[in-house]
């Protein structure tokens, strides 16, 4: 399987402060911000110093994003911890060779572009297909939601 690491979700309950440790104390680079009006939320991505420029280009590099929910929520378990993420050549062949070793497809890549497994420790890895979405197929678009992810 072919693939990159793309970033680590960490939800976050105060921007400023997260920002302030992260970007102040740790040194790292705010990349991007989105702020999604309809989710109630923003997204911003931090990436290392000597990963920035690569980060703002094409090219990309691994990050760190910041998700804030605008609502206010309390994360027990770690769910303040986010994900894992990687971009895969074909979403559909990865996700078939997880579910034949016997990992269950949290979030199935029912839109051909985006799925979630789970590790054996219970970390969210989200799978992301490189490029554009692949057109829809069974038994992906099918298959429901299994637990969280």
């Amino acid at each position: 399987m072919t693939m990159e690491y793309l970033h680590t979700m960490v939800r976050v309950t105060d921007v400023e402060k997260s920002l302030a440790f992260y970007c102040g104390l740790l040194g790292l680079k705010e990349i991007s911000r989105t702020d999604n009006e309809k989710g109630r939320f923003t997204l911003i991505f931090l990436a290392a110093p000597r990963d920035e420029e690569r980060a703002r280009s094409a090219a990309w590099a691994p990050m760190v994003e910041l998700t804030y929910n605008w609502d206010p929520q309390e994360y027990a378990g770690g769910r303040n911890f986010g994900h894992l993420a990687y971009r895969v050549d074909n979403i559909y062949e990865s996700c078939q060779r997880l579910l034949d070793g016997g990992v269950t497809i949290n979030r199935p890549p029912r839109d051909g572009h985006m799925a979630f497994v789970r590790s054996p420790d219970g970390i969210s890895i989200e799978l992301l297909q490189k490029g554009a979405a692949l057109p829809p197929k069974e038994p992906w678009v099918s298959m429901a939601n299994t637990g969280t992810w």
